[in-house]
């Protein structure tokens, strides 16, 4: 018995209690590490399944899930490419293939909210399990925003009018990456146009905690909330605004290391616009630092008293990384053309494209052998109804492809057997 029939069960290291056959294709594999029970439970929770006879929600996640791994741009690519694999959606619990209408109809009434609940319960569900192969720190976190323009004006962005003088719609995907894995553990998405500082109040992480932001999340009042609780600290570094007022400062003294770092004064100051009665008042820590390359001044807000000046720069310059997490994205998956023109249906496609990003990022976390993380994604998508095992696909493709698909030698030849 060939080791890759249907009987062996090769295992994820990171993933333990899950088991995935050969016998499966390559996409029911990677469904495999979802488990039924979260998305039944938040079905359920929301009521998601109580209109629709055959659809269900599970249904729904698998048809998105298949659109966006295989890079469909349109509802009618992805229903016929079901169609067209009809007879290899047993194992994706998948009994009954959509119709347009279906898909449509669902993708405009089943709340988008099912889906970000289930991303959320996946994160905390796979997450914990990435192995620590980072160096830096694990509760410092990243927020940034990205904009995902839009062909109709559904959603206000924001920016100049085009040259006809309209603007296209756009969403703004507001998102919080731990450093130490690079995956978004909390996105909100809201119309391009609305502002960025009022994400921070719905942002929960531990105490003790690193935030680092741009400087349009700035607000004071919850600045100054983070700094003086003795129950629940959080730490911020961001950038100061140009208008920014300084009512009192006291220089503190920077060592000759710090200033061949690149530290070119660091400053006690309150922050406050004193015309204004409602302000909060903030005591901070402002740090100029010259980048050595550009010789550009950039000037570090923080509320870190125990931190070297070019240790404030330093976790700032990693706050660039969660742009390599919204170019990855944006790449690999299809944000480019939408399966449909509501809000609603914007906003699942978007967290369909989180789930697959979840998805390939712990199978990459998974493997030994390197993969990056465009060319695992690019094999995935390729052979996805393939019938091979994925660990074993990953570890040598053409080997495993291969065996998996033996060439019958005692085969007739179509032009060479004709006479016999």
């Amino acid at each position: 018995m060939s080791k890759f029939c249907c009987y062996h069960t090769p295992k994820l290291n990171i993933m333990g209690k899950h088991t995935f056959f050969s016998g499966q294709p390559i996409l029911s594999q990677i469904i495999n590490l979802i488990p039924k029970s979260i998305v039944d439970r938040v079905a359920q929770q929301y009521q998601a399944d109580r209109y629709y006879k055959k659809f269900k929600t599970w249904d729904h996640l698998v048809t998105m899930l298949f659109g966006c791994f295989s890079h469909c741009n349109s509802i009618r690519e992805m229903i016929t490419g079901l169609q067209a694999s009809q007879n290899r959606l047993y194992h994706l619990k998948l009994v009954h293939t959509p119709r347009r209408s279906t898909f449509a109809d669902a993708n405009t009434k089943r709340d988008a909210a099912v889906f970000a609940d289930i991303y959320s319960k996946l994160t905390r569900h796979l997450l914990p399990r990435f192995p620590d192969s980072r160096s830096c720190a694990p509760n410092l976190y990243i927020v940034d925003s990205t904009t995902i323009s839009l062909f109709s004006d559904i959603m206000n962005n924001a920016g100049r009018p085009g040259s006809n003088g309209r603007r296209k719609g756009g969403a703004k995907a507001h998102s919080v990456v731990r450093e130490d894995h690079l995956c978004i553990e909390f996105m909100r998405i809201s119309p391009a146009a609305s502002h960025d500082s009022p994400f921070l109040r719905d942002l929960s992480v531990p105490a003790g905690s690193y935030i680092c932001f741009d400087r349009g999340y700035n607000n004071y009042t919850l600045f100054h909330k983070w700094t003086t609780s003795t129950t629940h600290p959080i730490y911020f570094v961001t950038r100061l605004r140009d208008n920014a007022y300084i009512l009192n400062q006291t220089d503190l003294q920077v060592s000759p290391d710090q200033h061949k770092a690149g530290v070119v004064s660091d400053q006690k100051v309150v922050l406050g616009n004193p015309n204004n009665s409602k302000t909060q008042l903030l005591s901070a820590r402002i740090v100029r630092f010259k980048d050595t390359k550009t010789a550009k001044i950039f000037e570090f807000l923080t509320n870190i008293d125990h931190l070297t000046g070019s240790q404030i720069a330093d976790i700032y310059r990693r706050r660039w990384q969660i742009e390599l997490v919204f170019k990855r994205i944006k790449q690999a998956y299809p944000l480019r053309y939408f399966y449909g023109e509501s809000i609603n249906a914007i906003r699942i496609q978007i967290w369909a494209v989180m789930i697959c990003d979840l998805l390939i990022q712990t199978i990459t976390r998974g493997q030994k052998k390197k993969w990056s993380y465009s060319n695992l994604r690019a094999m995935v998508r390729i052979h996805l109804l393939s019938y091979v095992s994925l660990w074993e696909f990953l570890k040598s493709p053409e080997k495993a492809l291969l065996q998996a698909t033996p060439i019958h030698q005692n085969q007739r030849n179509l032009f060479t057997d004709r006479g016999s």
